[in-house]
This record gives structure tokens, sequence and C-alpha cells, in this order.
């Protein structure tokens, strides 16, 4: 968050939308229309569109890195910072839509919601347009910056990010509280924290949705986005005709409490895949039993690593601990394209070569600094998740370890918190048609949240892909399922035999893939 390190390892739930999207699979589906009349949009002029009290007006949408850009239609949109004083500061939203395939869209609208907590629908659209492009054959998408990131008054801590390669190492409460203060003190020149909640999130949807002339939305939550889609669900069921939630959060879960126990399940299932291959055991041993003989090499002795910067080919240094590896490690295992290389890097890690552990260290964290805003990630956590976390003593043999409960609460004792509804972690309950989507080997949001979430959901149904981590709304056939079921309304009537295709990707033996 603050800190490289510490933002590796404290990084929640939607990293798997940086690091799987260039895998993701463009598909196609069609069917029967079965939207419910509504407001449609209407184009006033060249490179206007106007849809309820709104004007769109051309634009384009900027990938970064690439330089490229997505054509889109954007519109302003303010709202209050604090609707209990209206008169107050306003702050500015990114709201963007990105039209239909079609020449007369239907009137619902498909919206994104992105994860993190602290990533924005308009920076991670690219990632995820294929996965909805068979959805945006019949309907328009709304993409939301959500307060606190993005193009929304981000809540991010430049100064105490450009800090972060001079870290101190070990965990020291004192300094983590010290470097929330100094996040505070920028946010707090544009922002009250405390107003940069989920709740907050829902309320400027809404408030959307009524200045667009009220029509219908399906939503379609990645992570921490299929927490705002249950509340949005929960509060305002009359705005949603259907909903996909693709590596879901239970309404009742406290996020952090089940990280460590979640990766260790995930690690010893997708190490299994590697003992049980000859070539794979015959190179490697026991990846999982390597992997803590580096983490105990490593508590012993961090090691400040020389490489070649992967972005910059400039050589430089960096220190390696444990708890960067426990981030970093926890990171490959997101997704099969990353998972496959962890058995080669940590071998080669073993044997003191440790440049591509380094640079992946590199790329990842600085892909974390840009697409997560740690101030916004706090305002959420510190809100509804904090005084629900109890201290976890079974998970210090783990690879995160059980120090992630202290870290949240030194930085919540800083950080200012704002109101959580009553009912907020109440299980979901509704009769809309709902499709789960989940990651076999998920190191995150495992299958099992999935079906805890089902339980309160007669018209919903859970897909689980298998051999694949977190975040699969794009793997396989994936997307035409989920068109087909926005499309048709009824989950339980796909037939998802398609996803039988899907499996876990062999390690890597060697840098040139797995072994024949």
């Amino acid at each position: 968050m603050m800190k490289v390190r510490t933002r590796i390892a404290l990084a929640l739930l939607g990293a798997a939308v940086v690091i799987g999207g260039q895998w993701w699979r463009h598909a196609h589906e069609g069917g029967t229309n079965t939207t419910d009349a509504g407001p449609v949009a209407v184009q006033t002029a060249p490179g206007t569109l106007r849809l309820g009290t709104l004007t769109f007006t051309a634009c384009q949408l900027a990938q970064k890195h690439s330089g490229a850009t997505t054509a889109a239609y954007c519109a302003p949109f303010e709202v209050p910072e604090n609707r209990d004083a209206p008169q107050g500061r306003r702050i500015a939203l990114k709201l963007a839509l990105v039209k239909s395939d079609a020449a007369a869209a239907d009137s619902d609208l498909v919206v994104f919601l992105a994860g993190g907590p602290g990533q924005a629908a308009t920076e991670t659209w690219p990632a995820i347009a294929d996965a909805l492009a068979p959805l945006r054959k019949h309907r328009h998408v709304l993409l939301l910056d959500q307060r606190g990131t993005g193009g929304s008054n981000a809540l991010s801590c430049k100064r105490a990010r450009a800090a972060g390669e001079d870290e101190a190492p070990g965990f020291d409460p004192a300094r983590i509280r010290a470097d929330t203060r100094d996040c505070l003190a920028e946010v707090a020149q544009k922002a009250d924290p405390r107003y940069y909640t989920t709740s907050d999130a829902v309320r400027d949807l809404e408030a959307v949705r009524q200045a667009l002339g009220a029509p219908k939305f399906d939503l379609v939550g990645v992570s921490y986005g299929t927490r705002v889609a249950q509340q949005y669900l929960m509060r305002h069921p009359d705005g949603v005709r259907s909903a996909v939630l693709d590596s879901v959060v239970p309404n009742e879960l406290a996020l952090g409490e089940d990280f460590a126990q979640n990766l260790e399940a995930a690690l010893k299932a997708q190490f299994a895949a590697c003992t049980a291959t000859p070539a794979c055991r015959q190179r490697f041993g026991d990846p999982y039993a390597t992997l803590f003989k580096l983490r105990d090499a490593l508590r012993a002795q961090p090691q400040t690593v020389g490489y070649r910067d992967p972005v910059t080919f400039l050589p430089g240094t960096r220190r390696l601990d444990e708890f960067a590896l426990a981030g970093l490690v926890r990171m490959f295992a997101y997704a099969p394209e990353t998972s496959a290389l962890l058995p080669l890097t940590l071998d080669q890690a073993m044997q003191g070569h440790y440049g591509p552990l380094m640079g992946q260290v590199r790329l990842l964290s600085d892909d974390l600094a840009e697409t997560l805003t740690g101030g916004m990630q706090l305002s959420v956590i510190c809100a509804e998740d904090a005084d629900l976390l109890r201290d976890r003593p079974q998970d210090k043999d783990t690879l995160l370890g059980d120090l992630l409960v202290p870290a949240f609460k030194a930085q919540c004792e800083v950080w200012p918190h704002g109101a959580r509804p009553a009912d907020f972690h109440a299980p979901l309950q509704s009769a809309a048609p709902v499709l789960l989507l989940e990651g076999e080997l998920d190191p995150v949001t495992p299958p099992r949240y999935g079906e805890q979430v089902l339980k309160g959901l007669p018209n919903g149904r859970l897909l689980v892909a298998k051999g694949q981590g977190h975040n699969v709304i794009g793997r396989g056939c994936m997307p035409r399922l989920v068109g087909a079921f926005v499309e048709r309304l009824d989950a339980k009537a796909l037939d998802a035999s398609c996803l039988d295709a899907l499996g876990a990707m062999p390690a890597f033996t060697d840098f040139n893939g797995a072994a024949p």
C-alpha cells in the first residue's frame, strides 16, 4: 500500500485484471432479446449521445504504457462528497459509455464494476473489453470510476509511493502508522476519506442511473466489484436486470481474514499438479517444500540482488526478503500462465539466480502501484472490515504469515472511518438472475465463496473454471456463456459443457515452456 513491500503483501482482490488480461479471448453469442422497454441513447449530433438528462460526447480512454486509446463517449457528472452536506465539496466522477455494436441497442446497460478495492473501471476496461464483447452486440457498456479511483478524485499517495525503494526491513507498526499519516496528509488536501466507501459508491451509481432515465442495469462485478454489485442489488433491486459476479466476495466476509489460508490451499493444489507429472517432479522435486526453504533462507538472510530492470533495462539493486517473496508468489498464483512459472522461478532462486524473481517483483509492484489506489482501499477496509478482523495466530507458519491483520489495524488506527450500514454484511438474498463465476485454483476468492453466495439466489448458478485462478470471465468459452446468460436471463439453462476444455497450464521445466 504505502511502501512497495507492504503494497505487494497487502494488495487485495483485483490484481488478476492486470496479470491475466493479456490471455483473455474474444468470443460472441447471439440470443433472444428479453430486455424491458426503457430509455434509449439518442444521437443528437455527430459525436454526441443523449441518454436521460446526460449528454455524452466522443472521447478516448487512454491505455497506460501502450499509448493506445479506446473510443468511448464521456459525460460530466458531479456528486456531493458528503450527501448529508450537499452544499459542501463536490467531486467530479469519470463516466464513460462504450457503444454497442448494434445500430439500435437494447435499453438496459451493462455496468462493469472494477476490482481492488482501488481499481478504476475506465483504466481496467482494456483488460476486460474482449471478455464483454458478446454483451456489446446488443448493449452499451457503462464505465464509472468509483469515487477515489482513476478520474474520480483518486485518493492516491504519490509521495509515499515514491519513497518505497528506501523502506526499512521488517514489520514495524509504528512505521506503518507513520506512512499512513503521510498518505492521509496528502489525501486530505482534496478529500475527506470517510466518504469513499462501497456504500457511497452504490449511491453514486444509483444517482447515475436516475440521471440516465432509470434504465435497468446488467451488473458485471469482478472481485471487489462483486461486493459493490451485491450492495447495489440489496439497496436498489428494481434497478437490476441481471448480475454476473466473477470471483465473488461474500457479503459476510471481512476482507483479509482468509487471505493466508486461501493462498496456502491454492499453492498446494497448484504444486500438486507438478509433483503428479513425472517430468516436473524429476526437475523440481517438491516445489511447495522449495518455497518454504527459500522463505526460511530469506528470513535468516535477506538478499540485496543486482539485476537488470525489465522496464528500463538499466542495472540496479533491490532487497529481496520473505515479505517480497510472499507478495510475489501470491501474485504469481492469480493466473495459470504465471503460476506455471513458479516451480522454475523458485528453483532458480534456490540456486542463487534471483534475476527472474526480482524482475517479476519490479513488474508486479509497479502494476499494482498504478492500478490500485491505496487511499481508497483504506477507506473501504477501515470502514467496512477492520473492526471485524481478529488476530490469526493459526496463520503464523503460512507463507503470508499472521501480520496482515496487525498491518490493517495499524493503518486503520490512523485512517478516518466512514459509516457502515447495519446490514452491510448480511448474506445476499435476491430473486434476480445471477451468474457466479469462480476459478478452481483461485488463491483469493475460492469456489466455496461462490457456493456460499449461491445459497441466497434461487435464480442463480455457479460455474467453476477448472485449473483457473482469480478472475475467469475471459477464460475459454466463458464470454459466450456470459453473453447467453445476459441475453436470456436463465443461468440454469446454460450448456456449460464447453468449460470442460479448461485446465491448469503445465509447469515450465525451463524458460522455453513445459516438458513435451
